[in-house]
C-alpha cells in the first residue's frame, strides 16, 4: 500500500505508533489490491473512561471508500481493532 496519511489531532504521534499503523494497515492490501490510499485519523476523547483513544481509517478504492472506527484504551488496540473491522468490510465487499 502506497498511500498512507496518517494524523494525529491534538497530540503528537511517535515514530513507533506511526510504523505500527503502516504495518498494520498495510496488510489489508492482501485482501484487497486495489485500494489506492488510506486516511488514519487518532485523537482522543474527552471521555470520563480509560476508553479515549480514537482511531478512524478510511480506505481509497476505485468505486468504494471503506470507513470504520474504533474506541479503545491505546491507540494500538483500537488500529487493531479498526483493521479488523476494515478486512470484515472488504471480504463482504469483494464476494457480494
Amino acid at each position: 500500500m502506497n498511500n498512507v496519511n496518517i494524523q494525529s489531532l491534538h497530540f503528537t504521534a511517535n515514530q513507533n505508533l506511526k510504523d505500527f499503523i503502516t504495518e498494520h494497515v498495510s496488510k489489508l492490501s492482501h485482501f484487497n489490491n486495489r485500494i489506492m490510499g488510506t486516511d488514519v485519523c487518532l485523537k482522543l476523547d474527552k471521555s470520563d473512561t480509560d476508553e479515549n483513544k480514537v482511531c478512524e481509517i478510511k480506505l481509497i478504492a476505485p468505486g468504494k471508500d471503506f470507513f470504520a472506527e474504533r474506541r479503545c484504551e491505546s491507540f494500538e488496540e483500537a488500529v487493531r481493532q479498526t483493521v479488523h473491522a476494515l478486512r470484515e468490510q472488504i471480504s463482504k465487499h469483494k464476494f457480494s
